[in-house]
């Protein structure tokens, strides 16, 4: 059946906490939220719950869209399938060896270890070369006698990574077939399938994560299938990417790298979704939530995606994802004073238990969420209620937090979310500034528990002028998925000089990867409003090693056009022009996009609930303290005001999914999307 998203779509997104949904009826308007405990040991409990939780008939869903952390989990904790490795000769430690940098800039010390051990990486002859010509023809016997090695040390699953397999990938198509005689199950990777691309290490590493995960995915995604059609569920259950696409479960798991960092992408899709409706396309999103802060760059309505991720040190994944940087700053983060004196806020994190103080299951140590409680920002009402927790536990502890700095807790406190605030705008200059933005160019995009109460105080850092508050900060991933599109993916290896470059061979890359793009999105059973295909080409100046991506609008365009285009890109990114230099063609990019209908999110917050006033919809006034000085501020009911109400800060705005903190000469308006635009005061 196919699903024409025009009936009751559900997006669900798990968390390391909780696990969001929102179910909105695009015939009636009826918007549903859930917010349950997470279920780590197996996610699909949580996602039933969360159905359950939003009173969801699974026979009348048409659509069910689900980001997932299951192989982010896993490969972040290493609790991954067993895996062998079937490579070139001579070639078994290149995994190991990478690219023989540090972890750290300064020091001698770290350490790394790789995805699969060396004994169970095991060499069989062949060879070819960067022309894709055989030099040694491949082993047949050794490629049996590795495979029954591999079985005989119990791997669940086998990469296939032979050295210029992106050139000719006959060896490796041949091993696989060798492998499909002997391998008891579908858990095969070849490299060049994966990632058709040079460098041998980034493509191998890309590859091990793909097959280790493969498994635990694939069952996940089984499990969960089985209990949705015993509930009744008969349409499509579409998984979110990294890329910030979706595919159907049908397929997920053969490529299950893709999967990795799915649910920061997904939110990050939800802002560029949002802030295309409410006219702006130039944002830079900022995701802070009990743990982390996730934070990415939007242009023109699009997010910036990215095929050099390493989602930690000498892990490169390079498969398109979006390009996400991550701070160790959330709601949970511990301040400390270290050995120097120093005050210190994070990675440490308290997590949901114990959790910070102010939830009253048992945390002693100050953290960033406590700050905002003893701030005034936060309502002692809605935190403090559990375990005989009072607001003076929390004042204590930044009491002795705070002696040795000599300060007193509410300095103290003051001073935790301005050393929390420094460290957070450094990762949004990470995602800007360092890659030729202006922050002073953009709105902010704040979501999560705790993005909206530190938004107006890092734009006012960074120069942002204004900060978009979406209706449902909390579960915006959630809703990442009930708006993102279908996605396809696809990178070549040409590796030409741009001036003996013949053109029609790169038109016609191009040309075969959007149809195989197309032909997959075809067969999804969902009913789509268009397909878009997007080009583009990874280029360098000859002898360089970095990598530039340069957008292709045409892919018939001539190569005085793409010599034109590459150099305009350089130039933006590094303010140097070297137009002596030769330029080469290294990569080429093709993304097929099945664009869904839309979605009206406009509903986000129930229309009926809203008030004819803003001053209807204050519930009282409280102290809050902004630097040194303490304000009398009003508190208003988000789901009350109206959708053109204008606030001037400060005040403090309280929802079910977060708390949007306005300071003094802050001023914020309603929009006709249930949006908070805030322009951002001096």
């Amino acid at each position: 059946m196919a699903s024409d998203g025009t009936g009751q779509v559900a997006g669900v997104d798990v968390g390391g906490t909780f696990t969001d949904l929102v179910r909105i009826d695009q015939q009636t308007g009826e918007v549903r939220l859930a917010k349950v405990a997470s279920t780590l040991d197996n996610q699909a409990f949580g996602v039933l719950n969360a159905l359950e939780a939003a009173g969801s008939d699974l026979a009348a869903l048409d659509l069910i869209v689900h980001g997932t952390t299951t192989t982010t989990n896993a490969v972040l904790e290493r609790k991954l399938s067993k895996t062998g490795l079937i490579t070139t000769q001579g070639f078994r430690d290149v995994l190991e060896l990478g690219r023989r940098t540090r972890p750290q800039p300064y020091g001698m010390k770290g350490s790394f270890r790789p995805i699969i051990p060396r004994n169970l990486r095991l060499e069989v002859p062949e060879r070819m070369d960067a022309s894709g010509q055989v030099l040694i023809t491949l082993d047949v016997e050794a490629v049996r006698e590795a495979a029954r090695a591999l079985l005989d040390a119990g791997c669940e699953s086998v990469v296939v990574h032979f050295l210029h397999a992106y050139a000719n990938p006959a060896h490796e198509l041949a091993c696989c077939a060798i492998l499909r005689e002997v391998w008891p199950n579908d858990h095969i990777t070849l490299g060049h399938a994966l990632l058709s691309e040079s460098r041998e290490f980034e493509r191998g590493v890309t590859a091990a994560v793909n097959a280790s995960v493969q498994p635990l995915l694939a069952r996940y995604i089984r499990r969960l299938e089985d209990a949705l059609a015993e509930g009744g569920y008969g349409s499509e259950l579409l998984v979110m990417n990294g890329n910030g696409g979706m595919v159907s479960s049908r397929r997920v798991a053969d490529e299950a790298a893709k999967t990795v960092m799915s649910g920061p992408a997904s939110g990050v899709m939800a802002a560029a979704y949002t802030g295309r409706a409410a006219g702006i396309g130039e944002l830079i999103t900022y995701d802070m939530g009990g743990t982390s802060t996730d934070v990415a760059l939007i242009r023109d309505a699009e997010p910036q995606v990215s095929n050099e991720t390493e989602i930690e040190y000498a892990m490169p994944i390079h498969v398109p994802m979006v390009d996400v940087r991550t701070v160790g700053a959330g709601g949970g983060s511990i301040a400390r004073v270290d050995a120097a004196g120093l005050l210190q806020v994070g990675p440490e994190s308290a997590g949901s238990v114990p959790g910070p103080i102010c939830y009253g299951r048992g945390g002693t140590q100050p953290t960033i969420s406590d700050a905002n409680l003893l701030l005034g920002r936060l309502d002692p009402a809605r935190l403090a209620v559990e375990g005989g927790v009072s607001l003076e536990m929390v004042r204590d502890a930044f009491a002795v937090l705070g002696a040795p700095l000599g300060l007193d807790a509410g300095q103290a406190a003051e001073a935790v979310i301005r050393v929390a605030n420094a460290r957070m705008a450094g990762a949004i200059r990470m995602v800007s500034v360092s890659l030729g933005a202006d922050p002073r160019d953009f709105a902010l995009f704040a979501f999560g528990g705790a993005g909206p109460l530190h938004a107006c105080a890092l734009a006012k850092e960074l120069g942002i002028p204004r900060v978009l508050v979406p209706p449902r900060p909390g579960i915006t991933n959630a809703i990442g998925c009930v708006v993102a599109d279908l996605r396809h993916d696809y990178v070549r290896t040409l590796g030409r000089a741009l001036d003996t470059l013949d053109m029609t061979d790169l038109r016609a890359a191009f040309d075969e990867q959007a149809a195989e793009g197309e032909a997959l999105i075809s067969a999804e059973r969902v009913r789509l409003a268009g397909i878009r295909r997007v080009h583009s080409v990874d280029m360098q100046f000859i002898g360089q090693t970095h990598l530039i991506r340069v957008p292709v609008p045409d892919p018939g365009l001539s190569r005085e056009d793409l010599q034109a285009a590459f150099e305009r890109v350089y130039f933006d990114r590094f303010r140097v022009e070297l137009s002596e230099i030769r330029a080469s063609v290294v990569n080429v990019n093709t993304s097929v996009i099945g664009e869904r209908l839309p979605v009206d999110l406009s509903t986000l917050i129930d229309p009926a609930g809203r008030k004819g006033s803003v001053a209807e919809a204050k519930t009282g006034v409280r102290p809050v303290r902004f630097g040194d000085a303490v304000f009398e501020t009003p508190v208003y009911r988000r789901e009350w005001l109206p959708l053109d109400a204008v606030l001037n800060g400060p005040a403090v705005v309280e929802q079910m999914d977060t708390t949007v903190l306005l300071e003094p000469g802050d001023v914020a308006r309603g929009d006709a999307q249930g949006n908070l635009l805030v322009e951002v005061g001096a």
